[in-house]
Formats: structure tokens, sequence, C-alpha cells
């Protein structure tokens, strides 16, 4: 085989690859959700270091949501308090927004839970995040989609963007298209 023949297709290709940053997506299969019915957002659980990361998911989910269809959308208005940065507090507050979801009527609750919001320490700083999302069918109570991802971005981008993709990527994974 001779490689220079390919030189501009494996340079393409290699191109096209590192273009996407490093990420993982797990998931499982999405079955019978229905956008058009009405949703709660949950408040995230933080489980990282940076202070609001859970705040900074919902508002990139909740508008994710959106975009993705389901346009029927309530979003728990937690009560801020000091707690709220530590991990007990945020499950409390999940808790108690999962049992206010259920007098709502909603059909599904969504659950978030950020596990990495940060630049990596190094020469480059990469962004890098790690989230969690469940969507909850209220009147089950059974978890009907779960997923997992993490993704790196480059060191220009801005943490919340590589967010915004990593979530997007998971929404099109549990919203029918």
């Amino acid at each position: 085989m001779n490689i220079k023949k390919h030189l501009p297709i494996i340079t393409i290709m290699m191109g096209l690859t590192a273009l996407n940053g490093c990420s993982t997506l797990n998931a499982t299969k999405s079955v019978g959700i229905d956008k058009s019915a009405q949703w709660v957002l949950l408040p995230a659980i933080n489980n990282t270091e940076t202070p609001q990361a859970g705040a900074r998911l919902d508002s990139i989910t909740a508008n994710l949501l959106r975009v993705n269809g389901v346009s029927n959308l309530s979003v728990y208005n937690a009560t801020a308090t000091n707690e709220g940065l530590f991990e007990l507090a945020d499950r409390r507050n999940q808790e108690a927004a999962l049992t206010w979801a259920k007098t709502t009527g909603a059909k599904y609750a969504v659950a978030g839970s950020v596990d990495e919001w940060r630049y990596k320490v190094g020469l480059d700083g990469e962004p890098a995040t790690g989230i969690s999302l469940n969507v909850i069918d209220l009147t089950s109570g059974q978890v009907v989609w779960s997923g997992s991802a993490a993704r790196t971005g480059w060191s220009r981008e801005a943490v919340s963007a590589v967010a915004q993709k990593t979530v997007d990527s998971l929404l099109k994974s549990a919203l029918p298209h």
C-alpha cells in the first residue's frame, strides 16, 4: 500500500476525529418517551468541588430540553441556602423536588448530576465535564431512560460550551427524533 497516495485522506480523517475532542456516552435505550407531555426539571446534584455546577447544569438542560422539542417544561425553584454547596443538601433538594413534581400532574421528571466541571491542570488546561441524566416516569416512579457522558474540549473552549455539547448528546439519545 502506498501511504503517500492515501496521506491526504488519512490527514482529513485524523483532523475530523480531533475536532470532536475526547468524549464518551453510555445510555439506556429510549422507549416511548413523549416529548409533548408535561415535564419537570429537578435540581441537579453537584458532585464536584465547583460551586454552583449543578445550577449551571440545570440552566443548560432546561434550554436544551426545549430546543430538543420538550415545550411543556416546569423548572423546580429550589430555595438557595448555604447548605446548597454540599452534596447532602443537593440530594435533599432533588428528593423534595421529586415529591413536588408528583403533585404537578407532570408525566416526566429529569434528574441530573454533575461529576466533573473544571479545567484540567496542565499546559493546555482543557475544559472537562462529566454529567448524568435520568428521565423518570412520575406515574410509575420508574427511570425510563438513563445516561452518563463525559467530554473534554480544547484549551480555548469554555467549560459551559463543553457541558452544552455533553448535555445535547445525552438528550438526543433520550428523546425521540
